[in-house]
């Protein structure tokens, strides 16, 4: 592709106030209304004075500017460009959108919750988001450093990853049929520990996970996670919750002691990398292998604090033992991964959900390459309210890719600015109405139309 006219023949002005170039933020943010996020940011942050006057306006914004690429206080200057406050009111300055989330303390942070997951209960009732959730919901979590530069961020520190930043745990839900959404995220100080917090954490989205299903839901719902979170208060909290368990054993004694009770005639064969599946038997030919033996969960606490279940155990070949000086390693021949579960799946298919758990890594790719990018403020708790609302904004991306009807329902968060969020078009007015001109042959006119119609249809808004 070339330049049509010579350069001398072209010249160019910003001087057009009916031209807008995000007008996917008008269904975007026409949903996000109808399903009540103003509202709910109105009844339930009560931050004082000047600073919570408006304050599902501020929120809302904050949120439409992240869904269309902000990843900082000053992007939010986006939001005022061209004919937008023809479309929207509330398109703050960056300055007073600054001053909101500096005035956040940590309760205003746990309110902010509540409105997020009271929101995401509203937005599941009018988008596929969570299809499938009574009959298979399938919870990860897991944390990632953020990492930050200069020592004025409050709370910064060196965590497990070596670097500088701040902790965030998040929390998913996927199903069978349905891409992970957001239903937890704490921001923590850097040097925290993954497991900190992690109980109460668990309870909280496994809440939510309740109020997303119907009240005749009997599916299974299984809470997966990596080593960091095996521990007595995450696998409890899950149980008080009525929810299964999935998480990666650390390689303890007792761990080791079970490994070893294994006999050779448990093993079997998986598909795993490399495999190959033999036409004539149908078993595949692969080097790994899964068993499992019954475990007792924490057995040097109190009888009614143990867990029982069961340690199911992967095993691959060692290519390069490792040969010391002194007694032989118990494990010489092979290497070993082991998770504790109380569900009741099948040791092959338990094997193969459990490793699906690395899908949380593509959510906190996603964050990170959107709202994520940036913990903007020095203040603690403005960054983690600004945690807060990134996973709403990533909620609604999904819901409004979802509304498409097209393959967008599982997009990266980038896909669905690229294709539907950030659309240039004209604005104009014909007896009283405001039309949009976008423009033509756009290659996802199918799926904005869909979105369009979706969003503009009659409020929804479930009770606040």
């Amino acid at each position: 592709m070339q330049v049509f006219h010579r350069s001398t023949a072209l010249s160019a002005t910003f001087d057009d106030t009916n031209l807008v170039s995000l007008a996917g933020l008008v269904p975007a943010m026409l949903l996000a209304a109808s399903t009540g996020l103003g509202e709910l940011a109105n009844r339930w942050l009560t931050l004082p004075g000047y600073f919570g006057a408006n304050a599902g306006l501020k929120v809302t914004a904050l949120v439409a500017g992240m869904l269309a690429g902000a990843d900082s206080i000053d992007d939010m200057a986006l939001l005022r460009h061209g004919g937008m406050k023809k479309l929207f009111v509330g398109t703050y300055a960056p300055s007073t959108l600054g001053s909101f989330l500096r005035a956040f303390t940590f309760g205003h942070v746990r309110q902010l919750d509540a409105v997020a997951w009271r929101w995401l209960v509203h937005v599941a009732q009018v988008s596929p988001i969570v299809t499938g959730i009574d009959d298979y919901a399938l919870v990860d979590i897991d944390d990632t450093i953020k990492e930050v530069h200069g020592y004025q961020k409050q709370g910064s520190g060196y965590g497990y990853s070596g670097v500088r930043g701040l902790n965030a745990l998040i929390g998913i839900v996927s199903t069978t049929v349905s891409a992970p959404i957001i239903i937890g995220a704490r921001l923590r100080k850097g040097a925290a520990g993954s497991p900190r917090g992690a109980g109460k954490f668990v309870g909280d989205i496994l809440a939510t996970v309740r109020r997303l299903r119907s009240k005749t839901a009997s599916g299974l719902v299984l809470l997966r996670a990596d080593s960091a979170f095996y521990g007595h208060a995450v696998v409890a909290a899950a149980h008080r919750a009525g929810a299964k368990v999935s998480i990666t054993a650390r390689m303890d004694p007792a761990v080791k002691r079970a490994i070893a009770a294994i006999g050779d005639d448990a093993w079997t064969t998986i598909e795993y990398t490399d495999a190959i599946r033999d036409e004539a038997t149908g078993k595949w030919i692969s080097s790994a292998e899964v068993a499992e033996i019954p475990f007792t969960a924490f057995s040097s606490r109190r009888l009614s604090e143990r867990i029982e279940g069961r340690l199911v155990v992967r095993r691959i070949p060692e290519l390069n033992p490792f040969e010391g000086t002194g007694q032989a390693t118990l494990f010489d021949t092979h290497r070993f991964h082991a998770f504790f579960t109380t569900s009741t799946l099948d040791t092959v298919t338990a094997d193969k959900t459990h490793r699906q758990h690395a899908i949380i890594e593509q959510i906190n790719a996603d964050l990170k390459d959107s709202a994520l990018a940036h913990l903007p403020s020095g203040r603690f708790n403005a960054n983690a309210a600004w945690l807060v609302l990134a996973t709403i904004a990533f909620n609604l991306s999904r819901a409004v890719g979802t509304l498409t009807g097209t393959d967008l329902s599982k997009a990266r968060s980038g896909t669905i600015r690229r294709k539907l969020i950030q659309i240039p078009a004209r604005i104009s007015t014909s007896a009283r109405k405001i039309i949009l001109h976008l423009p033509a042959s756009w290659p996802w006119e199918t799926g904005w139309t869909a979105l369009f119609a979706a969003a503009c249809g009659p409020p929804r808004t479930a009770p606040i």
